[in-house]
């Protein structure tokens, strides 16, 4: 598996059925199961390449953790594509396809929703329970917004009642409010969980203050959610105002020299969203035997927010064995520490606990 594409992701790849030759699988399945009910825009473009023979086979000559839906859909986006009927999107494609692909080669799904968010933060409440604050370190972290569950404003919607919180001493409208439908015994918190360290690992970690990245994750959320848009520009400045620690490197080869920097009176917690589809079953394996000895040599708790793969697997490893692909029907399981705990939607929009 190509290196450069272990960082922050999105569910949105979608999943082919078998092997490198079932291309329009892939896109049939994003159009059929992924796009439906986020994007009208997607789900077209998605089913009619899948039906585009010509499409398909220059998509085919990228390697393949290069043909997924989303990544090739945002780059399209990125040079311009709008929401547009699919003839009118081909004829795009036909008169850029050079750029779209060095687009594809040259960057990633890094979607960085800060809207998961909404669904960690009752397990950050949890740990931090004991009065000591956190510590937070993001494996495949994109550009950090994820690591600041402290500066968002939340809503948790149980039909009858809501639960809202808001960052202390913030101004309304300073920071984007977080939408999370609950079900089940969530253990919603009070307050707010004190975070004092942050910091994230990243093959190419975005820059907030670079225009290019900020273009690219603004292309990465879907077409019609504009709700997502905001509150990334909203999370976007936050992070501007205090930038957090971002290293460049693969999670394996830097994890437990940046865990070693987190302070020491602080509860450390490593977690990650949409990333563990990237790595093969050995690198996962090597991931897991870190966080063990993280567990057992500091305290640390593991989050892992993942659905069954982002990108699949060609050794036909899963990345969450512990839970039937037909209950998460494209959702994520949220684990902590190894024990699933919650059945999560991919951008923070649902929390089922378990």
């Amino acid at each position: 598996m190509s290196p450069v594409d272990r960082g922050g992701a999105d569910p949105g790849g979608g999943e082919p059925a078998t092997g490198e030759s079932a291309t329009d699988e892939w896109y049939r399945h994003f159009g059929t199961v992924d796009a439906p009910g986020n994007s009208a825009c997607y789900a077209e473009w998605s089913v009619r390449i899948a039906d585009d023979p010509e499409l398909i086979r220059r998509i085919d000559q990228w390697p393949y953790t290069k043909r997924q839906p989303l990544l090739m859909l945002a780059a399209a986006r990125f040079l311009g594509a709008r929401i547009s009927p699919y003839p009118d999107f081909r004829e795009f494609l036909d008169a850029h396809w050079d750029d779209v692909s060095r687009i594809v080669l040259s960057r990633a799904t890094q979607t960085n929703e800060a809207g998961r968010c909404a669904t960690l933060l009752p397990s950050l409440a949890q740990i931090a329970a004991d009065g000591r604050p956190l510590a937070l370190l993001e494996v495949g972290a994109s550009a950090g917004l994820a690591l600041f569950p402290d500066r968002y404003g939340y809503e948790y919607d149980a039909g009858a009642e809501a639960t809202r919180l808001a960052p202390a001493g913030a101004a309304p409208g300073s920071y984007p409010v977080l939408g999370c439908a609950v079900t089940g015994p969530v253990p919603l918190p009070a307050e707010l969980p004190q975070v004092v360290w942050r910091a994230g690992i990243d093959l190419n970690p975005l820059d907030v203050g670079n225009p290019d990245d900020v273009a690219w994750l603004e292309a990465l959320v879907w077409p019609e959610q504009d709700f997502r848009r905001e509150r990334l520009r909203q999370a976007i400045a936050i992070a501007r105002a205090e930038p957090p620690l971002l290293v460049a490197g693969d999670l394996n080869d830097r994890l437990p020299a940046l865990a070693a920097q987190a302070p020491s009176d602080a509860t450390l917690v490593v977690f990650h969203s949409a990333v563990l589809g990237y790595l093969d079953a050995e690198a996962r394996d090597q991931f897991r035997a870190t966080m063990s000895r993280l567990a057992a040599e500091r305290g640390c708790h593991w989050l892992s927010n993942e659905g069954h793969t982002v990108i699949i697997q060609p050794d036909g490893s899963s990345v969450v064995p512990e839970m039937d692909d037909s209950r998460l029907r494209g959702r994520f399981l949220l684990l902590h520490n190894g024990r699933p705990a919650a059945i999560t939607g991919p951008h923070g929009q649902s929390l089922e606990w378990l």
